[in-house]
């Protein structure tokens, strides 16, 4: 099955910190120019299981994009735009968290007839929610999701962040994503999504409130998502991920235990692994047991890439 995946391909410009980070003054990293960008790095990560997949993108006509584009360990479907730079993100990064500063560039470009052009044959399209958060690729992204069902392949979602899917609403956003086969999201993403109160996404508690609310489990979390989607799957990092399936059902496995450098691009691997078994017929539970491997794979090293 040939798997399309839609989103962001940029420069990573990788800070490892030496510890935290000092406002005001110096901090000691190690720093190196990467591969990145959430779709291109689950497209890679996809590519390097022997997935058949493409990546749709936009890159700047530059030395970054070209770059870019031929490390990439995937088939490209991405074009370059000369009106516009090839993106940039700026992550700061310590063995267990990972902060991001984005310039979208060209990936702010991407419009349906680039989506259209790569679907044809696609048995899967997943799409990165950092398309769906720009106003000026939403419509793309929607796009993607409608053409990918018209053309009867199944759909994905990553949710990307919590930081963007605060300002674009949650409501918007499981609209945008509504009946998709799977929705993707870390615990921050879920509970901004619907983790405060059942059956109103993203309503808040009162300030004063907010820190003695009772704040949902994973399980639940996941069993709110699938109202939204047909499948959902809460990724937690080091204590493993839960899927829900239609029915209610709710399967959960552990992480991989391995000592963390990097936390980059870990979600990203997980996605590939949970979609690569998953699309080859794998249960539930073997299937987030594959992105759990995958994910811990991805932490044991620096760079967001295989």
């Amino acid at each position: 099955m040939r798997i399309v995946v839609v989103g962001d391909l940029v420069t990573d410009v990788l800070a490892s910190l030496s510890g935290p980070l000092t406002l005001g003054s110096d901090t000691t990293a190690a720093i190196r120019e990467t591969g990145g960008g959430s779709a291109a790095n689950t497209a890679c990560w996809l590519g390097s299981l022997g997935a058949p997949t493409s990546l749709v993108a936009v890159a700047g006509d530059d030395a970054a994009g070209r770059a870019r584009v031929a490390e990439l360990s995937c088939d490209s479907a991405v074009r370059f735009a000369p009106e516009a730079p090839t993106g940039t993100v700026i992550v700061l990064s310590t063995a267990d968290e990972r902060s991001m500063v984005t310039d979208r560039g060209a990936n702010a470009l991407l419009n349906a007839s680039d989506v259209d052009s790569a679907l044809p044959g696609a048995g899967h399209m997943h799409l990165s929610g950092y398309v769906l958060f720009d106003p000026r690729t939403a419509a793309a992204g929607r796009h993607a999701l409608a053409a990918a069902r018209s053309v009867g392949a199944s759909t994905s979602v990553d949710a990307g962040s919590a930081g963007p899917l605060r300002m674009l609403g949650p409501e918007r956003f499981l609209d945008y994503v509504r009946g998709t086969d799977l929705l993707l999201a870390n615990l921050d993403e879920a509970y901004t999504l619907v983790g405060t109160t059942p059956g109103v996404p993203g309503m808040v508690a009162p300030a004063e409130l907010a820190e003695f609310a009772a704040r949902p489990e994973p399980e639940e979390l996941a069993r709110r998502l699938a109202a939204y989607a047909v499948h959902a799957v809460v990724k937690l990092g080091a204590a493993g991920a839960v899927w829900a399936g239609p029915d209610g059902t709710v399967v959960r496995v552990p992480a991989v235990p391995v000592e963390p450098v990097d936390p980059t691009g870990a979600g990203d691997a997980f996605a590939a692994g949970l979609l690569a078994a998953w699309l080859g017929g794998a249960e539930p539970g073997a299937a987030l047991a594959a992105g759990a491997e995958l994910g811990a794979r991805a932490v044991t090293q620096v760079g967001a890439r295989p």
